[in-house]
């Protein structure tokens, strides 16, 4: 029976063993409700607490600066709607760019429903927007820009420092306007520093460093007012009701600890991996496009288009021998639609319908390299000599 291979580490990760060891214990054995003032409460207050430290400490921030939230999209929802909602008297203008993920893209999108003003602002054929088109697009009303760290399916930076200091003049001219950053492909696997980026909303989600799906944190640089999109109890300072799941607060702390230990050695090592599968790729296969800058990027993500196949044909032949990549966003897969990204950076139709995205993650190792790249050529001349064919 052949061995399988996971390389969609950009749609989930697997929990570390380390992580569940943590999460199991608070499952079990400390399992009172963080808002209890009896003993039980304040065990699990201490494990809040303490993880609250622990994600702070991974992004330079304070830890009453984090709000925990059940991951990117509700921390993406809390900073954009909360931030435009609560400031609306100063502007309702948005800017963000065409390659954001769904969970901000769409939440702007809903935003122009209700009497908001967005500019989608492009990007370069290598797909990093330019701080120059952002600075363009700011208008007297705009309150609220909104650029990602780094793209989850090319895996490219964005100029979120050069942003973070736009924005800051501005401020300190006297201009009410604030600046987000999903930061949720970036976090844990480069160094993110919150006072660097100059942001004042950051969103990271626990699934994509090794925790459990359903546990996220919010950045709230202090002085900056949200509307709150949960209500309910008094949690998280009033700005997220609900009660804490301890459990995956505990879990999500424990991942950003191993991060801030083991991340440097991970780049490194998962980019040569990456290096050495796109080196095997070029030489193996005739006609493919690598997408995205493969210079200002993220260490573990390579996004190829095999010209003259199909990437769900592709990824089917693919999972039938064992390895698990993806066509793009996992939150976008289900759709025939080319990748809205690809297609962004040309507006190629053949080619964001080629593109696969295989993304590397802590548990990869060389073996696993070996097997894709045995295996990329002839599915790929296989599904070219249908298409031929047809």
């Amino acid at each position: 029976m052949f061995r399988r291979v996971y390389l969609d580490n950009s749609a989930t990760t697997p929990v570390d063993p380390r992580v569940v060891e943590v999460m199991l214990h608070f499952l079990t054995e400390t399992y009172g409700n963080a808002s209890s003032i009896h003993h039980f409460g304040q065990q699990a207050r201490t494990a809040v607490d303490a993880a609250r430290h622990s994600v702070a400490r991974l992004i330079n921030a304070r830890p009453n600066e984090i709000v925990f939230t059940s991951g990117g999209t509700e921390s993406n929802n809390l900073a954009i709607r909360g931030l435009v909602e609560a400031n609306e008297q100063h502007g309702r203008h948005i800017i963000t760019t065409k390659i954001e993920h769904s969970a901000v893209k769409n939440v702007c999108a809903d935003l122009e429903k209700h009497g908001f003003d967005v500019t989608y602002v492009p990007v370069s054929s290598d797909g990093v927007v330019n701080a120059d088109d952002i600075c363009s697009a700011i208008r007297d009303d705009t309150v609220l820009i909104t650029v990602m760290t780094a793209n989850n399916e090319i895996g490219t930076l964005q100029p979120v420092a050069e942003i973070g200091t736009l924005v800051k003049e501005l401020r300190d001219s006297g201009r009410k306007i604030w600046f987000h950053t999903d930061a949720v492909q970036a976090v844990g696997k480069i160094p993110v520093d919150v006072n660097e980026l100059g942001c004042d909303l950051l969103s990271l989600s626990g699934h994509k460093l090794y925790a459990p799906k359903g546990i996220g944190a919010l950045y709230i640089k202090r002085s900056v007012r949200l509307h709150p999109q949960n209500i309910g109890g008094h949690q998280e300072r009033n700005r997220r009701g609900g009660t804490e799941s301890v459990p995956l607060i505990a879990a999500l702390g424990k991942a950003c600890e191993l991060a801030a230990v083991e991340m440097e050695a991970e780049a490194i090592r998962q980019k040569q991996l990456r290096d050495d599968l796109e080196n095997r790729i070029a030489d193996a296969v005739p006609n493919i496009i690598f997408n995205g800058s493969r210079e200002s990027r993220i260490p573990n993500i390579t996004n190829v288009s095999f010209l003259g196949t199909e990437g769900e044909a592709l990824l089917i032949i693919l999972d039938m021998q064992g390895i698990a990549v993806s066509t793009g966003s996992a939150c976008s897969s289900g759709t025939l639609e080319p990748s809205p990204l690809i297609r962004a950076l040309d507006e190629d139709d053949n080619r964001a319908r080629s593109a696969l995205r295989i993304s590397l993650g802590r548990f990869n190792t060389s073996d696993d390299i070996d097997r894709i790249a045995e295996i990329i050529p002839a599915a790929v001349e296989t599904l070219r000599k249908l298409g031929r064919s047809a």
